[in-house]
């Protein structure tokens, strides 16, 4: 099973870190040759030397605690991916082009895959990343006493990048707990514990290099950045702060050749610990909710709206009958601050939002039309196809079709217009009647039997009443590389 990637960034790439069974890795010591006269420097007194702080009495503390993740995926069809198809949409060109890919289609044998995790809870909860046990059919959890057992997904949140399973042992099991990271200082030591290439609990040190990175991975990026060595396998283990505590947990690297070069990225323990406890609580994320889509502010449009800096998001659409409608945010409204903390960008404002709950009451500090102005609203629950890709039209109808509403990030992403509206095709299932159709991912589905769609649920009714109806097919009003086409989805 390959692990999911980040997008490549000019010529070095945030990789996530599950390995490959296969994976490998090398690298080089550099040595500086010293002049004769180095020798007559004057050596450094004694009493001025620091030793390095020793982890070991840390490690054998915690060690225990983590533990190595295999998974497996079953053999399925895989189609290759071919390129974008050089002929008009719905030519007979381009026909034969997506049937000569079909024929290339080819059977894979079962793919594996190496990660880490930690325990959490005696009882045996087990916390790694998503994209570790994404699209696995097995997973088994090493433990560090050799004992392997089978575990179970109890709850997963792919826009955190965060997994928990449950495994069962007959004793209690040694864990761990989480720490502060809001406390965690740039050049705080950490120690990172896990699983590099499959070689067995391994330990780094290093220290925080920096707060906040954002690799652009999903709507809530807040990456602890560390120099302590990771490498693919290291995925979902814990990065311990000195006191023996969770503040991350080690997620991806950046790197020109597949190896550590000493830029790493954990998720922030802070942001893991409310995930986790509502994937155990639940098994699922539930996450505030405004009903906005908005864009970050420039030095342009600041002055434009007549305002001195250009801290804040500018709102490009309100939701009818969402939270921040219910409350009198209009277009154009620049949001400035929420409960009082200071909003500098989408990010800022969607990480925050998603930390309250259903019901909360919020402050928003807006400009508008030159004044400053603030707006009472109660926080929404975020609607199920606002979380996740909608699975309900392929499940019940087997047309293997998972849609997602387009947010700003896909707006940004697929070149989509600011005012078109539709639904983004976020996957297509191999071998089912919507990859034979040739929808594929990334299409912006507008409309459906003639009826024009805005959201996952509105696309699933349609295709839903289509199929009660009996019908062979159903059209599909397709946006696809600035073009607009129909699409027959084959629904018999």
């Amino acid at each position: 099973m390959q692990a999911k990637r980040p997008p490549f960034k000019r010529t070095v790439v945030a990789i996530l870190l599950a390995s490959t069974i296969l994976s490998g890795g090398g690298g080089y010591l550099a040595a500086r040759a010293f002049a004769a006269n180095d020798a007559a420097l004057p050596a450094a007194p004694v009493e001025q030397l620091v030793a390095k702080p020793s982890f070991a009495d840390l490690v054998e503390k915690v060690k225990p605690a983590v533990v190595n993740i295999a998974t497996t995926e079953k053999p399925s069809r895989q189609a290759n991916r071919l390129p974008q198809s050089p002929f008009p949409p719905g030519s007979p060109f381009e026909e034969f082009f997506r049937q000569f890919g079909e024929q290339q289609q080819r059977e894979r044998g079962p793919q594996h895959a190496l990660g880490s995790g930690f325990i959490i809870d005696p009882s045996g909860y087990v916390v790694t990343n998503n994209h570790v046990v994404d699209g696995a059919d097995k997973i088994v959890v090493t433990l560090e006493d050799g004992r392997e057992l089978p575990a179970t997904v109890k709850g997963r949140d792919a826009k955190t990048d965060l997994a928990l399973l449950k495994i069962e042992s007959k004793t209690p099991l040694p864990y761990v707990a989480f720490g502060d990271s809001d406390k965690a200082r740039i050049g705080d030591w950490v120690v990172a514990v896990g699983n590099p290439f499959g070689l067995g609990g391994s330990v780094s040190a290093g220290i925080v290099s920096a707060r906040g990175r954002n690799l652009n991975n999903g709507p809530y990026d807040n990456f602890l950045q560390i120099d302590a060595p990771i490498n693919p396998g290291n995925s979902g283990g814990p990065l311990f702060d000195q006191s023996g505590r969770v503040i991350g947990i080690a997620t991806a690297i950046y790197t020109p050749n597949g190896g550590n070069v000493g830029i790493g990225f954990a998720v922030p323990s802070n942001l893991a610990g409310n995930v986790i406890a509502q994937l155990k609580a639940s098994g699922r994320v539930e996450r505030g909710w405004l009903g906005v889509t908005m864009q970050p502010m420039t030095e342009a449009l600041a002055k434009a709206v007549g305002r001195r800096d250009s801290n804040g998001v500018l709102v490009n659409d309100v939701q009818g009958e969402g939270p921040a409608a219910k409350a009198g945010l209009k277009q154009g409204d620049v949001v400035t601050a929420l409960n009082g903390s200071p909003i500098r960008d989408p990010r800022d404002l969607a990480t925050q939002v998603a930390g309250l709950k259903a019901g909360d009451t919020a402050k928003l500090q807006i400009w508008r039309e030159g004044r400053e102005k603030t707006l009472s609203l109660t926080v929404g629950s975020q609607p199920a196809e606002q979380t996740a890709a909608l699975d309900e039209a392929g499940k019940e109808g087997r047309v293997g079709l998972s849609l997602a509403p387009i947010t700003p990030e896909l707006r940004s992403k697929l070149g989509i217009e600011g005012a078109a509206k539709g639904v983004v095709v976020a996957e297509v299932t191999p071998d089912s009647k919507a990859e034979e159709s040739g929808v594929r991912p990334g299409d912006v589905i507008v409309g459906i039997a003639g009826h024009p769609v805005a959201s996952p649920a509105e696309a699933a009714k349609e295709i839903r009443a289509a199929q009660q109806e009996k019908k062979e097919a159903v059209t599909l009003l397709v946006m696809r590389n600035g073009t607009t086409y129909y699409l027959a989805l084959q629904l018999a």
